[in-house]
């Protein structure tokens, strides 16, 4: 299909494949969740003495309908459970605090559940998906632990090692925690006001929260952070302010609020999260981006000197055969380098090489976007971790020839679903 033919109708079909593997991803993870339910539900049994399907029904006044209730509560009731979930293999971040140089960035790098970029709307998008306005800055992990706060860049990199009122953040009596105790925030750091917007929770006092729903992380997220303190102003032991962002239901009322609010931060798009949606390290299409230029600066993608080029560029990764593919799992073909080019230009396997787009050349097949020739602009900038994503190639393609618009996400919800929609809204205001 060509530039020009691209159409978007008032409300227009999919011309992607998103859908397609964001309804595999729902179906990986509800196969992985159940075999690590049964797990910790035998293990409860032993422990406690109780029915396998049986928690304290007083404790469920707790926690929002439709949320993971046993799973909570029996990650409140026993630490030991953590042990026998799958989840352990995520749960390596005191150990890899250990890291140095190289290998501590390497490990880092690749613990971030990174949004793809909306190419087309979801179904459902009202009933089935969260949206709030994203912090302009820069993306991190904040990891307290052992008396004392790191936070690590989307490469790897430390940010800021400092004291805060986190778990086990700062050495004092008030704060200090055996080690076992450790929390893990995904984090966006926003310059201007010095703050850390916490936008998702992955561990909590040790509990692992990477098989809950959004939907029960945000619950906890709204609920635990103010506890601690970590939301009130800088002081000696606590170095930087932590706050969250409000977050609604994806009605009309929720989304117009997202893209029209204002906000104590700058605003870089818009975040969309599937309320059912674990916590995946790597790329998803269960976390959306999107973006135009009312409610972002950096729609499309600028060169070294902050211009936008005039011609779409892509960064890929050189493989050993000589294909550059982007940084998804697993990776998506979109060109080769022949072996002499490669030799010559003493390229190395894992370098990430920057192209630009033809037009002409692109095409897009059965939902899948094909590139065609590529011509070599130079390598990329040596900071980066990762290529560039699939999902983000062909939303930078549509948002120069066809843009998804706000009138476009607009057009796919349901006015009905907008008059409980006050109701339904978790704003997290700290």
């Amino acid at each position: 299909m060509a530039p020009h033919e691209l159409r978007r109708p008032f409300k227009r079909p999919a011309i992607s494949d998103q859908q397609r593997r964001r309804d595999l991803a729902l179906i990986r993870q509800t196969q992985q969740r159940s075999d690590s339910q049964n797990r910790a539900r035998r293990l409860a049994s032993s422990l406690f003495d109780l029915p396998s399907h049986s928690f304290p029904d007083a404790c469920q006044a707790d926690f929002p309908d439709n949320v993971d209730v046993g799973y909570a509560i029996a990650l409140e009731q026993s630490p030991e459970l953590e042990a026998s979930s799958p989840t352990v293999r995520h749960l390596d971040f005191v150990q890899a605090s250990k890291l140095k140089g190289s290998a501590a960035r390497h490990w880092f790098a690749r613990q971030l559940m990174l949004t793809e970029w909306m190419i087309d709307v979801p179904p459902n998008l009202d009933r089935d998906w969260y949206v709030f306005a994203r912090p302009a800055g820069k993306r991190c992990f904040v990891v307290s632990s052992n008396g004392s706060t790191v936070s690590r860049l989307r490469n790897g990199s430390v940010l800021h090692h400092f004291p805060s009122s986190l778990p086990n953040g700062a050495r004092t009596k008030e704060i200090s925690a055996p080690s076992h105790v450790y929390c893990i925030l995904d984090c966006i750091f926003h310059e201007p006001d010095q703050t850390y917007y916490v936008i998702d929770m992955v561990c909590w006092r040790g509990y692992s929260l990477y098989d809950c729903s959004a939907e029960f992380r945000f619950f906890w997220l709204n609920s635990k952070l103010s506890e601690t303190g970590a939301c009130n102003p800088p002081s000696t032991y606590h170095r930087y302010r932590f706050s969250v962002v409000p977050i609604y239901d994806c009605n009309r009322i929720g989304l117009h609020k997202a893209y029209t609010g204002g906000f104590a931060f700058v605003k870089d798009g818009l975040l969309f999260y599937n309320r059912h949606a674990h916590y995946q390290t790597g790329n998803t299409p269960l976390a959306l981006v999107w973006k135009d230029e009312l409610c972002s600066q950096y729609v499309l993608d600028t060169d070294s000197e902050g211009h936008v080029p005039a011609e779409q560029q892509v960064v890929l990764e050189l493989q050993d055969d000589g294909k550059l593919t982007t940084s998804d799992d697993p990776p998506i073909l979109f060109g080769c380098l022949e072996k002499e080019i490669i030799q010559k230009s003493s390229f190395q396997a894992g370098n990430f090489l920057r192209f630009s787009v033809i037009d002409e050349c692109v095409r897009i097949v059965d939902g899948k976007l094909e590139l065609g020739d590529l011509k070599f602009v130079g390598k990329a900038n040596r900071a980066r971790a990762f290529a560039d994503s699939y999902s983000k190639v062909f939303f930078q393609y549509t948002a120069r020839h066809s843009p998804l618009q706000f009138q476009d996400l607009i057009a796919s919800l349901d006015p009905n679903l907008d008059e409980n929609s006050e109701s339904n809204d978790m704003e997290m205001i700290d």
